[in-house]
């Protein structure tokens, strides 16, 4: 029978070690100067949070999922073999797969990852979901431009952090994801097919917006880097037509406090009926939301000496 991993909420195995002294937590930090870049730009990338060893057991639980009849299957918020709503591309698009693989279910407390989350949401913080984006060689979809916070905003406020984590290393010609500078002072934007027309959103956009899609950023990174951006920061990744796949693994957290604010059968709520409903006006906690940094819990000695998105203001 299988197992829902994400009845869970600590590490089941040590592919992520935990740091047993403050200066192994402080190895883990960023910068003030890369801080100052998430708040002007919407985001920072080239951070390394895999080792080797991680890269290849979540490559080989990822190969597993991508069977539609694997263990576990039923615990998959969404699995989509392909999403793509353009003719003669997939996308592998998931949400759910740290229900179903230890790799992908511990990832969620690697403390490369933990430690940049906390810095830049500068509180506790939950887990919301993850989200697994696969292209394959020749023939793989875009994820057209959009923000995340459109398909969240069932939940408020708006105090959530994006991390994507490259399983193979992604440039220009395999569709690696590609940032718009600033975009994340534009407000909010309807919400789009994630899979449809690259440049739909476009329509939406006004005359200055559309200018700064001129300083898009193409976001370049070796396997095992990451990259963390801001819920309504403008994004997206082109097609792959490269003779190599690029994988992706998708870490979405929200700030301890974030509410249940539409009812499940709102247009806005999550597009699926297997995602674990919060009653409207209570907090997002319990078994499916782990908190996954609570900082009563850690050193004051460790806080005191690490800069936050929030005290360098």
């Amino acid at each position: 029978m299988s197992e829902d991993l994400g009845l869970s909420s600590h590490p089941l195995s040590d592919l992520f070690p935990q740091p047993e002294s403050i200066e192994e937590w402080i190895s883990y930090c960023l910068s003030e100067d890369q801080l100052l870049d998430f708040q002007e730009n919407g985001f920072i990338h080239d951070i390394k949070v895999l080792n080797h060893d991680q890269i290849e057991v979540l490559q080989r639980e990822l190969s597993e999922m991508f069977v539609p009849e694997h263990e576990g299957r039923e615990f998959f918020y969404e699995y989509h073999s392909n999403e793509s709503t353009i003719p003669e591309t997939v996308l592998f698009h998931a949400l759910g797969a740290w229900r179903v693989r230890k790799a992908f279910h511990d990832i969620l407390w690697n403390p490369a990852f933990v430690m940049p989350a906390y810095q830049l949401l500068g509180n506790g913080f939950r887990f919301f979901h993850d989200q697994i984006f696969c292209k394959p060689a020749n023939h793989g979809s875009v994820v057209s431009w959009h923000q995340d916070f459109s398909y969240w905003t069932w939940t408020q406020p708006m105090h959530h952090l994006t991390c994507w984590i490259g399983l193979d290393d992604s440039n220009e010609e395999n569709g690696c994801v590609h940032y718009v500078p600033g975009s994340h002072r534009w407000g909010l934007i309807d919400k789009l097919d994630l899979a449809g027309e690259m440049d739909a959103v476009r329509s939406l956009l006004t005359s200055d917006q559309i200018r700064d899609f001129e300083r898009k950023v193409p976001i370049v990174m070796k396997e095992g880097y990451a990259s963390f951006h801001h819920p309504v920061l403008m994004h997206g990744s082109f097609e792959n037509r490269s003779p190599v796949q690029r994988r992706a693994t998708v870490i979405n957290v929200f700030g301890d406090g974030v509410i249940s604010n539409l009812d499940f059968v709102s247009v806005n709520s999550p597009g699926t009926k297997n995602y674990p409903p919060i009653p409207i006006g209570n907090k997002m906690e319990g078994t499916y939301y782990p908190l996954l940094f609570n900082p009563e819990e850690i050193s004051q000695e460790l806080l005191l000496n690490i800069p936050t998105l929030k005290n360098i203001k």
